[in-house]
């Protein structure tokens, strides 16, 4: 925290208020993200179902590229702001949900929730590139990530307790609120109409969905990067699935030890964010990938040793890794994909990202069944380590990132 790139971010009045509003909205997503599996599964008895709640707010960054469209052509602060205001009023229509018969209620809210939370994401990215300065990008993305892995160490204690002790409406209206005062936050940003409103050309709406891609791959600095991310991302999924065959198998511990896992791996997440702005200015972005890339493998096979120090050794490794490797790819859309585009670009970047973690865990599920996890997790660590070598390896532009972007 330090440096002087940190510092500056946590100054400027728009990073602080987009940061604050990451922090609160993001308290409120979290808590329900976690109760309505629990809320599914106590009205429903059913786990199937209640796993298809994290499927509902996922599934809509399917659509990624062609939500990514509108937040190129419409005003990106109202949009981000309209996003959250849908959820403040949906999200009071769970209280209804009192019984079996009533869950689909939630599952259509989830749903909406996914598709507010794409159209946000790409929204932001579009925005935070021409808000915040080229050189502070870096920065700025892995303070948010800091931020919201921060809330990950909390909000579930919370929405448990708040669901035991008040049932599910408490949490749905608790994350309505997070997300009204977000609303009101992202309003407080001072942002030039420009920066807001551009538009790119008038093309058709599939030729518009699939500028993102056609970004991506004709760079040769973002293919690599992307590619490397939705690899790291493919092995996250599979290790994600076996974590809890970690804990029985391999340390002789209840399920109930996964949360420990996950809040080391959510502690290395958070020291990562902080250092990733500072990295990213001093060292080449392929080499900062390769390195969190490296780290995030070597993590996996920690948690292939029968001993505790080693799972938690790996897990803080995991938490560190990861995000360096999704940092450096959304800084690197931002600073290299010209403004009018930059929305979509980014929601494609983030579906060709996360597809693959999503089938990763369904894969995973049926691998940890037929192979021992002690043999599984160093196979995940070579083909990790083997991505971060490519990474070294591949020709492509080395050295900092260099904007492409027009001029505002």
């Amino acid at each position: 925290m330090g440096d002087w790139g940190s510092g500056r971010v946590l100054r400027d009045r728009n990073a602080g208020l987009y940061l604050l509003g990451v922090v609160v909205s993001g308290f409120g997503t979290t808590a329900m993200w976690l109760v309505a599996g629990i809320w599914v599964k106590s009205l429903t008895g059913s786990d199937s179902l209640a796993a298809l709640t994290v499927f509902a707010m996922w599934a809509p960054v399917l659509a990624g590229p062609a939500l990514g469209v509108l937040a190129d052509r419409l005003p990106r602060r109202p949009l981000l702001v309209a996003a959250c205001l849908v959820m403040a009023v949906l999200l009071p229509a769970l209280c209804l949900v009192d019984s079996a018969g009533r869950v689909w209620l939630l599952f259509a809210v989830l749903l909406v929730y996914g598709i507010c939370g794409t159209l946000h994401e790409a929204a932001e990215a579009a925005l935070v590139a021409k808000a915040v300065d080229v050189r502070l990008l870096g920065d700025f993305n892995g303070l948010r990530m800091t931020a919201g892995e921060s809330m990950k160490l909390l909000a579930p204690l919370a929405g448990a307790a708040l669901f035991t002790r008040f049932g599910g409406a408490s949490v749905a209206l608790l994350d309505a609120v997070t997300f009204a005062l977000a609303a009101g936050l992202f309003v407080l940003l001072r942002v030039d109409r420009d920066a807001t409103e551009r538009v790119g050309p008038r093309a058709g709406g599939l030729a518009q969905a699939l500028e993102g891609g056609r970004q991506l791959w004709g760079s040769p600095v973002l293919r690599p990067l992307v590619a490397a991310a939705a690899a790291v991302m493919f092995l996250a999924g599979i290790n994600g699935a076996v974590v809890y065959a970690v804990a029985d198998d391999v340390l002789g511990r209840t399920p109930a030890y996964v949360g420990v896992l996950y809040a080391v791996q959510g502690a290395g997440s958070v020291l990562s964010g902080l250092v990733a702005g500072p990295l990213l200015r001093r060292m080449p972005v392929r080499v900062f990938t390769a390195a969190g890339t490296a780290l995030f493998a070597l993590g996996c096979g920690g948690r292939a040793l029968p001993y505790e120090a080693a799972a938690l050794v790996g897990s803080a490794l995991i938490g560190a890794g990861l995000p360096c490797v999704l940092i450096a790819a959304l800084t690197t859309v931002q600073r290299e994909v010209p403004d009018s585009v930059v929305g979509r670009t980014a929601a494609t970047a983030n579906t060709l990202v996360f597809v693959p973690n999503a089938l990763a865990l369904a894969l995973g599920a049926g691998l940890v069944a037929l192979v021992d996890v002690t043999l599984l997790l160093p196979v995940l660590t070579a083909v990790g380590l083997a991505v971060s070598l490519l990474l070294l390896l591949v020709t492509a532009p080395v050295g900092t990132v260099t904007s492409r972007r027009a001029p505002a």
